[in-house]
């Protein structure tokens, strides 16, 4: 990547007057975008979209919530109707997609069929942990467009099914993510694949040293376009935490929800095995609440979505990759059941309240162990989060972090059981992915229980603990279930609008046919 071109928001309320008819988009976009009500571009979208409609390459910094997947999905229409109309067009697949998650690439693909409206370009999804046939019929068929996640992809290459020679736009979404999952070998080996004749757009939230030398050498003399940089939540938003001991979080949890009201509640876990504790607890108390993480199933996984976004239920509980993609309009609160360990993971989790120019609030517990993190994330955000007084009745967790037996507080707070993490270090190693579906999660300092088996002891009292296997992730799996996707109690409901992103299915098996260029 040499020559890059630094493009600035530094006027961004100049541009937040203008609209989509001065960004050089045709007139069938423009009567799309009106028909939804979309008149004015965000940042990302006024500063890309004429860029890549000139055909440069593009590395775009902007977290979620901006408006990236416009800002990549009208030029693409726009390009491919273009020569359709030129008869220009070659058939097969000419716009290649990669998200690292089955939300998110169901998201995008939802996206660009609403924006391409009638007699544009057809598009499909393919992920993993559905059957494979339905989407090799969608293929069969014939698209322009194809949204997938890197394994999936693959495993339809490696079938024979699906060929990329005849591409001429390739979109890496969400590039830090395909890194934290472990992604980065199987997108080389897709980007070797398509012609080194194209335009390629990257958008990452974060530029890691890994994504800048992937950037590096699949981009040509791209045009830079950073907006809303990771540090900065955006606004409006009210946040607050709650110091308190990681035993009463449950508790506290139960007691906001009686005492607030609450629309619609995205509530996040460090771990699937807590998502699903977290879950249990709520439903014994009469709350409407469903789960979602990479041991779900997809059906349970969309169907709580769809449940969600519908207001039959208030309540998801999810981990940070599965939340990937998770689009809801007017969510009202989003709650840090467990504060990440990762400062950056904070601000994308919070910031899907609060847009529409709506006042969002985001709720975070902070127990002894995590007081460090919560130092990190007031580092990052430059700013200091207000603490609330914990209701009468439960404990408050003690005013700092506890200290080793030297009288050290150490350099971040860890789990127990969990080594000692530098900072700015993963807990996973580079590479490293989760575990295979319906595997459980141990607690922390413990080890799994075989199936049926009461929680297993410490792991001080084994000789020899037993450790996870990492799998492919979640464009891998399979789709094993680890309980209902939506578990429903007495509760309030809030507004809201329902969406429904469609996959192929049917069995599995290899197809025989000729490869879907």
């Amino acid at each position: 990547m040499s020559n890059t071109t630094e493009s600035k928001d530094g006027a961004q309320n100049k541009e937040g007057t203008r609209g989509f008819d001065n960004l050089g988009l045709s007139q069938h976009l423009l009567d799309t975008l009106a028909r939804t009500e979309y008149v004015t571009p965000t940042p990302i979208q006024f500063q890309a979209i004429p860029h890549v409609l000139a055909g440069k390459d593009l590395l775009g910094c902007a977290q979620t919530g901006t408006g990236k997947t416009a800002a990549f999905a009208l030029p693409i229409i726009q390009r491919i109707m273009i020569r359709a109309r030129a008869q220009e067009k070659q058939g097969g697949i000419q716009a290649l997609v990669l998200a690292p998650t089955r939300e998110l690439a169901a998201q995008i693909g939802a996206s660009f069929e609403k924006y391409a409206g009638r007699g544009g370009p057809r598009q499909t999804v393919v992920f993993g942990g559905v059957s494979k046939s339905g989407q090799i019929q969608a293929l069969r068929r014939g698209v322009e467009v194809l949204v997938a996640t890197p394994g999936r992809l693959l495993d339809l290459m490696g079938d024979g099914v699906i060929r990329l020679d005849r591409v001429h736009t390739f979109v890496l979404d969400e590039a830090d993510r395909m890194l934290d999952m472990g992604f980065i070998n199987d997108v080389r080996r897709i980007t070797k694949a398509v012609p080194e004749n194209r335009q390629t757009l990257m958008f990452s939230a974060t530029m890691p040293p890994e994504i800048r030398d992937l950037a590096d050498r699949i981009l040509k003399n791209p045009v830079s376009v950073a907006v809303d940089p990771v540090s900065s939540t955006v606004a409006p938003l009210d946040q607050s935490v709650y110091l308190v001991e990681k035993s009463s979080k449950i508790e506290l949890l139960i007691e906001l929800l009686r005492g607030v009201e609450i629309d619609r509640a995205l509530v996040f876990t460090r771990t699937k095995h807590g998502a699903n504790r977290v879950v249990k607890r709520l439903v014994q108390a009469n709350f409407q609440a469903a789960a979602i993480h990479g041991n779900k199933s997809q059906s349970a996984r969309v169907r709580a979505l769809e449940d969600f976004k519908a207001g039959r239920i208030r309540i998801v509980v999810a981990t940070d990759i599965a939340a990937r993609g998770i689009d809801i309009k007017d969510l009202s609160h989003v709650i840090n059941f467990d504060l990440p360990n990762e400062p950056e993971s904070y601000v994308h989790r919070v910031g899907r309240t609060g847009r529409a120019g709506k006042t969002g609030i985001a709720i975070s517990f902070c127990s002894a162990e995590e007081r460090l993190y919560l130092k990190d994330i007031e580092r990052l955000i430059r700013r200091s989060i207000e603490i609330r007084v914990t209701p009468k009745g439960l404990p408050r967790g003690p005013a700092s972090p506890p200290r080793s037996r030297d009288g050290s507080s150490g350099s971040r707070a860890t789990q127990p059981g969990q080594r000692n993490v530098r900072p700015g270090q993963r807990n996973a190693r580079p590479g490293q992915r989760d575990a295979r579906p319906g595997q459980r999660d141990a607690r922390p300092g413990q080890r799994d229980a075989r199936p049926g088996q009461r929680d297993a002891r410490p792991a001080s009292l084994h000789k020899r603990p037993r450790g996870g296997v990492p799998d492919r992730g979640p464009s891998r799996q399979s789709g094993g279930a680890a309980g209902s996707g939506t578990s429903s109690g007495r509760g309030l409901s809030g507004r809201g609008t329902s969406g429904r992103s469609s996959s192929g299915h049917g069995s599995s098996g290899r197809s025989n046919s000729s490869a879907i260029r």
